[in-house]
C-alpha cells in the first residue's frame, strides 16, 4: 500500500489525516492508539503490542523495589 500524506498544522504540532482504507488495514478507529516505529527503512505504524503494557507493568514493579540497586548501577 503506496500513499502520500499531506502534513497540516494542528495547534503548535504538525500530523497527517490517515484515510478510511489505512485505519482498516491497522484495525484502527477514531480514538485508538497506534505504535510508532523507527526502522531501517523510515517510520512504521502498527498495532499496539497488547503484551506490551503487561511488561512495563512488571519493568516499573521491578525498578520501583530495586530503585536503590539500579541507582548504583547508573553510576
Amino acid at each position: 500500500m503506496n500513499m502520500e500524506l499531506k502534513i497540516k498544522r494542528i495547534g503548535n504540532s504538525a500530523g497527517v489525516i490517515l484515510p478510511k482504507e489505512l485505519l482498516a488495514h491497522l484495525d484502527a478507529s477514531i480514538g485508538d492508539t497506534v505504535a510508532v516505529s523507527r526502522t531501517p527503512r523510515g517510520i512504521e505504524l502498527a498495532p499496539p503490542d497488547a503484551d506490551f503494557d503487561v511488561q512495563m507493568a512488571a519493568a516499573r514493579e521491578v525498578m520501583e523495589r530495586r530503585k536503590r540497586a539500579l541507582r548504583e548501577l547508573a553510576k
